[in-house]
């Protein structure tokens, strides 16, 4: 998923080619998750933005907008998968075996494509092929925008909110909450901007280990945390997520190797790295650098959260502070009809595969951002016996037993057995 050198990558190039120029084509293919589930429609994206100035691009950790000549202002997240291209120039952040074609115009998977009035025209596309970016309206002067919805809900900035991220202010937030520190750093609710391969990249410069309890480091781990957070986020952004530029001893270089048929686990010094899971999320470690000095969390869930628990295996609602819409997507990662070639290979992503695909973004699971709560609910039933649409044929106490079965809700479900009994699962 784009981090913040990735989204700093690409106001970069909306500076140096849609800065300053008028909007003279502006067309938008509706979809419900990009576009809908932020309240926003393809036909509302066409008719704000056909005909305005774009004033600048500007950028807060994974967000990132064109100020207009008027509002509203058009936000966007990546997601997932998300990218913009630009049809004169290549703005992949690295450069994948078979370079792709930008003769196809607009290209795959477009979401939106805006064209330039002014010479030299200039066209750009917003793609995603696994619909989990977001595109929305934000309708308030520019100069509020950062203290406006979903930019409000989100943390500091390390980059341009630099004086705000200060030791004192990590050490306080550090020691608020009692999760691992990875996932922590992940909640764009605390920090904006840091993601799978941005955390483990600090936290290998910190030497510290990302299972650890974030209230249990000590004064000289939040010392070196902090200068390992402007760093890493730093270079990050003065390089534009170009990984050529990167360091030879980063772990960036050689983190991508889990589920490669010849993959080595190693460093450029020979030094041995591990995955594990921590937040959900795959983490590579070096673990001769990378110590435990404190307690670490056994139970982790997909929100970094530890999990509780009631009597009765029933899950309490766990409150996970990430954007709702990629809140979703952990539901819309299980396709119910038959899965088309694009889908099977956006699947692979998942499993957090590490490939990286022609469009230049590294398939792997990551943080999600603003705030969500995700209910899980478990209801115990008894399955209904199988009538083959034969009522006639069916024994009369099986019968009974099927008018007392109740209808179950609506939505999805999925089936287990616990203790014996049948369980169902509705997700909200």
């Amino acid at each position: 998923m784009p981090e913040i050198g990735e989204v700093a990558r690409i106001v970069h190039y909306l500076q140096k080619h849609f800065v300053g120029k008028t909007l003279a084509t502006v067309k938008a293919q509706h979809d419900e998750n990009v576009f809908g589930k932020v309240g926003t429609s393809a036909a509302e994206f066409e008719k704000a933005l056909r005909g305005k100035k774009v004033l600048s691009a500007r950028q807060h950790g994974k967000y990132f907008w064109l100020e207009m000549s008027s509002p509203p202002h058009p936000m966007m997240h990546f997601g997932m998968a998300g990218w913009l291209k630009l049809r004169n120039e290549d703005t992949s952040y690295y450069k994948p075996d078979k370079a792709e074609s930008n003769s196809e115009w607009p290209p795959k998977y477009w979401k939106f494509v805006l064209e330039t009035d002014e010479e030299p025209k200039c066209e750009a596309a917003f793609v995603d092929f696994r619909r989990f970016g977001r595109i929305r309206l934000v309708d308030c002067k520019a100069e509020d925008l950062r203290n406006t919805s979903p930019l409000k809900e989100n943390g500091p900035d390390p980059v341009i909110n630099k004086d705000v991220v200060t030791v004192e202010w990590l050490k306080a937030k550090l020691g608020s909450k009692k999760i691992p520190v990875k996932a922590l750093l992940l909640d764009q609710a605390n920090i904006s901007g840091i993601g799978n391969w941005v955390s483990d990249e600090l936290l290998y410069h910190a030497h510290i280990h990302p299972e650890q309890y974030s209230n249990t480091l000590s004064d000289d781990q939040i010392v070196q945390l902090h200068k390992s957070l402007h760093y890493v986020c730093g270079l990050a952004v003065e390089t534009l997520a170009d990984s050529s530029r990167f360091p030879k001893e980063w772990l960036f270089k050689h983190r991508w190797q889990k589920g490669k048929k010849d993959a080595t686990m190693t460093l450029e010094d020979g030094t041995k790295f591990v995955y594990l899971t921590v937040g959900g999320r795959t983490s590579a470690v070096v673990p001769s650098v990378q110590k435990k000095t404190g307690p670490v969390a056994k139970d982790i869930d997909e929100g970094g959260e530890e999990a509780e628990t009631k009597k009765g295996g029933k899950k309490r609602k766990v409150a996970l502070k990430n954007e709702q819409e990629d809140e979703e997507s952990a539901e819309e990662k299980k396709p119910a009809a038959k899965k088309s070639k694009a889908k099977k290979t956006a699947g692979k992503a998942e499993d957090e595969s590490d490939e990286k695909p022609a469009n230049g973004i590294p398939k792997e699971e990551d943080e999600a951002e603003g705030k969500s709560e995700l209910s899980i609910r478990k209801k115990t039933s008894q399955a209904a016996p199988k009538t083959n649409g034969d009522v006639a044929k069916t024994p009369k106490s099986k019968k009974a037993k099927a008018s007392a079965v109740k209808e179950e809700p609506a939505g999805r479900r999925r089936s287990g057995r616990v203790s014996g009994k049948e369980v169902s699962y509705a997700e909200d």
